[in-house]
């Protein structure tokens, strides 16, 4: 149970246990009986942008905000943070980015909720330390429990190996003006 290290010996016998009887797909669907909306690149900006808006409006901008599909294969992470420099005249221009694995493209609110609080969290403090989950518990006070919670879903994931939650049926349209609508099936 290698995203599960560091919990308690109760607790990891407990999830044991719900593997073993394999329920974990029943105890989590239960809690979460659907996945969200966000499915474009463009609604997790405006959904991280939101967030930031509410919690971190002196942090520096967002630059870019995308669902990676390479992100848990290639760098073994669900989300990143980067900042970005360029040179823009005489002066430096920094812009961040944050990048959240596509496994979350089907998943609950809340855990999409946790990882982007993970990394917008980073904008202000770039150790994982007390002040940074301090700050995640600020803007999402279920934080350490949610955290808990994605971590048993991947190790759902690496046993079972099946998804519990899949994306919402429908259809995303282009409007023409570079925006998209998400239109439901016929």
């Amino acid at each position: 149970m290698k995203y599960l290290q560091g919990y308690p010996a109760d607790t990891l016998a407990q999830v044991e246990k719900l593997l073993a009887e394999d329920r974990v797909a029943d105890w989590l669907l239960q809690k979460y009986p659907q996945a969200h909306t966000v499915r474009t690149d463009r609604a997790l900006f405006d959904y991280v942008q939101a967030l930031k808006a509410e919690y971190l409006r002196s942090a520096e901008p967002l630059g870019k905000v995308l669902f990676d599909a390479k992100l848990h294969v290639v760098k073994n992470a669900l989300g990143t943070h980067t900042t970005v420099s360029r040179v823009q005249g005489s002066k430096l221009k920094a812009k961040c980015e944050i990048r959240v694995a596509t496994l979350f493209k089907a998943v609950p609110d809340a855990f999409l909720r946790m990882i982007t609080v993970h990394e917008l969290a980073h904008l202000k403090e770039r150790a994982h330390d007390k002040a940074f989950y301090n700050l995640c518990s600020h803007m999402e006070p279920r934080y350490r429990q949610l955290e808990f919670e994605v971590r048993v879903y991947l190790t759902h994931l690496d046993t079972a190996g099946a998804r519990l939650w899949e994306p919402t049926v429908g259809v995303d349209a282009d409007c023409g003006n570079g925006q998209r609508l998400w239109m439901p099936p016929q």
